[in-house]
């Protein structure tokens, strides 16, 4: 499997309002964090926002912050609700593919079940369970230097 770097930016931007739940984050900062364009970066808060992971407020005070505690968001929801338009496989889109193996495809059921237990495993987890309690206490961003990873939050 392998999701886009929409989806990608979607669990980055959550994990990084895991760390501060109460905090409001500007998409401009969040841009700025991950080094990623303030519009794309918009569009994926719009996105997490429409499907009830974060909330929106406009003007000082403001910003964008978790709609739900960190345990009641599952990963796959997440995954789903931000891959919702990218089939796997061309013959999975709405309407399907023109595909000269069909009917006798024995590829299209292996890979609708890979899919799935991709996705199932990924309900196995919440966002709380890979954010760092160390770095949410201290609010520090996710991507800490080199050093700090390798001598881990204990040291």
């Amino acid at each position: 499997m392998r999701l886009t770097s929409f989806t990608d930016y979607g669990l980055r931007v959550l994990m990084r309002m895991a760390q501060a739940p109460d905090r409001g984050f500007s998409v401009s900062e969040l841009a700025g964090e991950f080094a990623v364009s303030r519009n794309h970066l918009a569009k994926v808060v719009s996105a997490l926002a429409s499907a009830g992971f974060v909330e929106t407020k406009r003007g000082g005070g403001g910003g964008a912050r978790l709609a739900r505690p960190t345990a009641s968001i599952r990963l796959g929801e997440v995954v789903r609700a931000l891959e919702r338009d990218q089939a796997l496989v061309e013959c999975f889109s709405p309407g399907g593919a023109v595909c000269s193996l069909l009917p006798a495809c024995g590829l299209k059921g292996r890979l609708r079940n890979a899919e799935e237990a991709f996705l199932a495993e990924l309900d196995r987890s919440t966002l709380a369970d890979c954010v760092q309690p160390a770095f949410a206490r201290a609010g520090t961003p996710l991507r800490a230097s080199a050093a700090n990873r390798k001598a881990g939050p204990d040291t």
